[in-house]
């Protein structure tokens, strides 16, 4: 099992938990023995003395047997949250360094219950199995050969018994087996439904499908239900089977015993009325373990189908692989694309970019602009490498972005995406978390520049303001420019903005530029907008037209050379007149 490797460091607890198990077993099987002593020299011999003493015996060795039994849990579950610990790391980081592409594909409702209810039912197993993969044999073999030897004759019940439950454990088990493949998948389907629900209630609540998203949550969780009653229902048929075959088997030892005893009478050494009620102790006590055994595999089961989902993250290498390089080359911030194409994995037809060829000067403030879903995302997205191109070259600094080391070239940009993703906590932990080690000046600096101080000294803490989840208590122009000031405070070499000033107003929009201008010279700016007015004021501005640059000039340049860059200034100007007028 290739999980097995993350309990080898825990070897010590998985060790004493069986050998502490082993003590308690023995005490058990001891226990019926002394019971029939008690019956047969205290009871019927009347012997008072030796029923205390023997009483007194029976409660030490259950005192040290509960001993055992805490000790052995305690170890178990030791070894087995530590092994779910180191688990849960390994598969998070694994997931941190795919591939955007790669949790697409797996979803994020599935990576949840991955790390949540998969990695626990392999936890539970592993501290089910250190425990009774030495209980269960051992009170199993100990109980058939202490059976055996009060009569041979109980081994015939055992001979019928036994077979019997092997058979009905293992068809019920084979019935369940891919069921619990199926629960796991429906259960990926809930958490991804109420993961788009609460990410997205803002959009459910505008549209008023509440009721809607409850009908998919309903149809989810009911087949998530269905299915789950279907395994219980195989489960719950097995355990009253195995308890009427036990039983059985206890009227059968009751009626060979009796005669047994029968046949005794005046003989010595004959079978006695304590040996009866010690073998049925013992028949309960193997045909129990039969039950454990039966749990474990239903258990081993699950896990195994939880396992091999965990494993499925575990070997999924990352698609985009790290590169070697990680010297500065001196010219910081040169960002080049040479005939670059691109298209989304998995996708068909025409491609995002075709032929993209692109020269951007260290330092150079540089606007894109084009029609929606005409490639400009897709062109800032390659140069930090959250995909690949399929064919020509993204150059930072004269050096391949695949040469480079991911954490180096990530390092040399500063990303403020479209959609703005804020995290719990203050807010200046929010903007430090571009740079955990920068002062509180720092900070505040960055907040100037991005034009958010003013409103962030409006709260009642200030920068200590506290930020719900996901900057729900904050308006869209407030999180954008926090995520702005989390940006410049990272000094990056480049600084890419990803239509990342929408929500903000040409007034506001303009200061922070200007700001940007002053505070920030020396730094590669590259800038996605919608709006002329934001970026008439770049050094260059690159038209694209379904996927391929047309023009790449300043702004007056593109007024006299670019019919598109004419024709959205010419419509952006028409709107804002129409506007006015209005």
């Amino acid at each position: 099992m290739k999980l097995a490797k993350y309990l080898r460091p825990y070897w010590f607890f998985a060790l004493l938990a069986p050998l502490t198990m082993i003590g308690e077993v023995a005490i058990d099987l001891m226990q019926p023995k002394l019971m029939s002593k008690i019956v047969d020299e205290g009871v019927i011999g009347q012997n008072l003395e030796l029923i205390i003493s023997t009483g007194l015996t029976m409660l030490g060795l259950v005192a040290i047997g509960g001993l055992f039994g805490i000790l052995s849990a305690a170890f178990a579950s030791n070894a087995a949250q530590r092994f779910g610990n180191d688990l849960r790391n390994d598969v998070f980081r694994k997931v941190m360094s795919l591939s955007l592409e790669q949790t697409d594909k797996f979803t994020t409702g599935s990576l949840v219950t991955r790390l949540t209810n998969d990695i626990n039912s392999v936890q539970m197993f592993i501290s089910m199995l250190i425990r009774m993969f030495v209980r269960a044999p051992m009170q199993f073999i100990g109980g058939i050969i202490m059976a055996i030897t009060i009569s041979p004759k109980f081994g015939v019940v055992l001979a019928i018994a036994l077979p019997i439950q092997l058979i009905l454990i293992f068809a019920m088990l084979k019935k369940a087996s891919p069921l619990y493949a199926v629960v796991q998948d429906k259960l990926d389907k809930v958490n991804s439904v109420v993961q788009e629900n609460v990410s997205g209630a803002r959009v459910v609540k505008a549209y008023v499908k509440e009721q809607h998203e409850i009908g998919r949550f309903n149809d989810a969780n009911t087949k998530l239900r269905d299915v789950n009653l279907t395994v219980q229902r195989l489960m719950a048929a097995l355990s009253p089977i195995l308890m009427i075959i036990m039983n059985g088997s206890v009227i059968a030892i009751l009626l060979i015993g009796g005669k047994e005893v029968e046949a005794s009478i005046g003989v010595v050494g004959g079978i006695q009325v304590g040996d009866v009620m010690a073998a049925i102790t013992y028949i309960t006590q193997i045909l129990m373990s039969m039950m454990m055994v039966s749990m474990m595999f239903q258990t081993m089961t699950r896990a195994a189908a939880s396992a091999k989902r965990i494993v499925e993250v575990l070997d999924r290498n990352p698609i985009i692989k790290s590169g070697a390089h990680t010297e500065d080359c001196g010219t910081d911030g040169a960002v080049t694309f040479k005939n670059v194409c691109f298209r989304y994995p998995g996708t068909v037809g025409r491609r995002v970019l075709e032929d993209v060829t692109l020269d951007i000067k260290p330092g150079e403030n540089v606007a894109i602009i084009g029609a929606t879903g005409s490639g400009k995302s897709s062109l800032v997205n390659l140069i930090p490498r959250f995909y690949d191109a399929d064919e020509g070259e993204v150059l930072i600094d004269g050096v391949n972005v695949k040469d480079y080391d991911l954490q180096t070239l990530r390092g040399k940009i500063a990303f403020v995406l479209q959609k703005t993703e804020l995290f719990s906590g203050t807010v200046a932990d929010n903007i430090r978390w571009g740079r955990p080690d920068a002062s509180d000046e720092e900070v505040e600096l960055a907040a100037k520049i991005a034009q958010a101080d003013d409103f962030i000294k409006g709260f009642n803490d200030g920068y200590n303001t506290m930020i719900a989840e996901k900057g729900a208590s904050l308006s869209g122009g407030q999180k954008q420019r926090i995520a702005i000031a989390r940006a410049i405070i990272r000094r990056p070499e480049v600084l890419i903005f990803d239509d990342s000033t929408s929500a903000l107003d040409l007034s506001t929009e303009a200061k922070l530029h200007a700001a940007l201008r002053e505070h920030t010279s020396g730094t590669t700016v590259i800038m996605i907008a919608q709006r002329i007015a934001s970026i008439k004021n770049c050094d260059r501005i690159a038209v694209i037209e379904n996927g391929t640059v047309t023009a790449f000039a300043p702004h007056d340049e593109l007024m006299k050379t670019s019919e598109t860059y004419q024709d959205i200034y010419a419509s952006q100007m028409k709107s804002s007149t129409d506007g006015g007028e209005r």
